[in-house]
């Protein structure tokens, strides 16, 4: 593979401003505590209050968009969760009522890693065989919770590629609804109409989802017809438990996030095919935490499928375990599904293997040594030792590769697909 220079590194300039709760995702949080904390606000005198809020708009106004607006949706918020009689409640109170249930957070203080790569939803204007492309990656802030953030760029078939500038303003993705979900319903959620998609963040929005999401593997789903619609599959990490849930959106604008149902929905690391398979959806999981297995289902939200054993390690590079990097690219060979191996002292290696075009369950070749492995530099880390890439972008007959680097940062390489197939036997 041919590495690349460019490289994405964690940056807690990076922040966001968030709705601080006194309790998790408890509505304005805390009940007594908040009704306590807006009655502290309203006691203060007029001069007090407005010099308070100058001094919040003198710390904060410049580092976020709409600062204010911001403040006072928070407000509403509060306002309708601890059920406040608001008519006489001048303005600069209502803000800092909302700013005091703010907080700024740094969405990729901690690390930035395990990116997918998926062709933009327009590829107008697109000449010489470019492809306008979204890259969504896993972004890791304060408590260790991850987040999902996107970027947009351009990739070119020489291999190189450009990333579209982020500004200095980033904004969280809005759910549709102020109701919290309940149980296993879906969630909507949008970005605001005036940000770019490089400066939105998505966060946890339930329970489930309270400790990150993990791992997002996007994949431009063909239903037929051109019409396309963008999955991805991704961890929801509770704290103590996970589940693999989807992601669904038509236009990077609007998103549906809804739980896996079923016996599959339990483990991490799936990755769904691009087209129906035999009339159906397929995807490859590693559903005993060792071994690649090919899944089968006729509804998109329900995988009650233990699968068909489809891989093993074999060599001595992923003795430990594998799993799929991201959903399998139909090539006029046959699906190409990237591989992670781990060897011996937990060292992580990228492969590949090739599978029927009719019949994906049938391995018709796979690497014998590593794509790509953790060298020199690339070994040191939040993780050590680990490459790991959640898709690849296939640009005219090469491949550009996004993929983490010891859970600390991103790096991209390119490699043509022939080369891929002389790697494997």
């Amino acid at each position: 593979m041919r590495i690349l220079e460019q490289r994405l590194h964690a940056d807690p300039s990076r922040v966001v401003l968030r709705p601080f709760h006194l309790g998790w995702q408890g509505g304005a949080g805390g009940g007594s505590r908040a009704a306590r904390l807006v009655q502290d606000v309203l006691s203060l005198g007029e001069a007090e209050a407005a010099e308070e809020y100058a001094r919040v708009l003198h710390d904060f106004e410049e580092r976020h968009w709409q600062t204010e607006q911001l403040f006072e949706e928070r407000y509403d918020e509060v306002r309708d969760a601890l059920d406040l009689e608001d008519a006489a409640i001048p303005q600069v109170r209502r803000r800092l009522i909302g700013a005091y249930f703010c907080h700024e957070y740094t969405y990729a203080a901690a690390a930035l890693m395990n990116p997918s790569i998926v062709p933009h939803p327009d590829q107008s204007g697109m000449m010489d065989g470019a492809v306008r492309f979204v890259m969504s990656l896993r972004a890791v802030g304060e408590g260790h919770i991850s987040s999902i953030v996107f970027r947009e760029g351009l990739a070119h078939e020489d291999g190189s590629f450009q990333l579209w500038p982020q500004s200095a303003f980033a904004t969280a993705m809005l759910p549709d609804s102020a109701a919290p979900p309940a149980g296993d319903q879906a969630v909507m959620l949008h970005r605001h109409a005036e940000s770019s998609l490089s400066n939105s963040v998505i966060f946890p929005v339930t329970e489930q989802q309270r400790g990150g999401l993990e791992d997002l593997r996007l994949v431009r789903f063909d239903h037929g017809g051109g019409d396309y619609e963008w999955i991805g599959t991704y961890t929801a990490y509770s704290g103590s438990s996970i589940r693999s849930e989807l992601l669904r959106t038509r236009d990077f604008r609007h998103f549906r996030l809804e739980p896996i149902l079923g016996r599959a929905g339990r483990n991490k690391g799936m990755a769904l095919f691009p087209q129906a398979i035999d009339g159906g959806y397929a995807m490859v999981g590693r559903q005993d935490g060792k071994n690649l297995f090919l899944l089968r289902s006729d509804r998109l939200d329900c995988w009650d499928d233990d699968g068909v054993l489809l891989m093993e390690p074999k060599f001595p590079w992923e003795f430990v375990q594998i799993g799929n990097c991201g959903s399998p690219i139909l090539t006029e060979h046959g699906w190409l599904l990237l591989t992670h191996g781990v060897g011996a002292m937990r060292k992580y290696a990228l492969g590949c293997a090739l599978l029927d075009r009719d019949d994906p369950a049938k391995v018709i070749a796979r690497s014998k040594v590593p794509l790509l492995t953790a060298i020199d530099a690339d070994r040191y880390g939040y993780v050590p030792n680990v490459v790991y890439t959640c898709g690849a972008l296939m640009v005219g007959e090469s491949l550009l590769v996004p993929y983490g680097i010891s859970d600390s940062a991103v790096g991209f390489a390119t490699i043509e697909v022939a080369d891929i197939l002389k790697l494997m036997e």
